[in-house]
């Protein structure tokens, strides 16, 4: 059996009571939901994406369109021992197209999604956090994550 340790379940209620409680979740509420915006706004023009904005949740998700992934697409990883590691991870040809995509990301971009089929979904795509608290930083990693799209797709 699985359970929560003595030192959550005591503390949870007094957070909950705590009079700055619904303010820091209203704020929580607010930045997801304005990265969800940012990050929208620079994805759902990218050719081969079906993007939608979130409603206050701490992640997001992005879909293939059909058709739009392959096994032949990459991207270039300068680190060559890293770069033979994701070639061989990826050879397979039973291996899902997002999930060969979301290696190719991480080992090129240095940016971690997780494939959506890890969800028991036929969808082809990803998700990712809004968790990033600096905005500046949120909003080059979402240009880095649009430019690796793009150049994997074109690839």
């Amino acid at each position: 059996m699985i359970c929560s340790t003595t030192l959550p379940q005591k503390a949870i209620p007094h957070i909950f009571q705590h009079p700055e409680y619904p303010a820091y979740i209203d704020s929580r509420r607010q930045r997801y939901q304005e990265f969800s915006k940012i990050a929208y706004q620079r994805l759902k023009d990218i050719p081969g994406l079906l993007v939608n904005r979130t409603n206050s949740t701490f992640y997001m998700c992005v879909v293939f369109e059909d058709g739009r992934l392959n096994n032949g697409q990459t991207l270039p990883i300068a680190n060559p021992e890293v770069r033979d590691l994701v070639e061989k991870l990826t050879s397979s040809e039973n291996i899902q197209p997002d999930k060969r995509f979301v290696y190719y990301l991480l080992a090129a971009a240095g940016i971690c999604v997780v494939p959506l089929t890890s969800f028991s979904t036929d969808l082809q795509g990803f998700r990712f956090t809004l968790l990033e608290q600096d905005e500046d930083t949120f909003r080059q990693m979402i240009e880095k994550l649009a430019m690796s799209i793009t150049n994997y797709l074109e690839s």
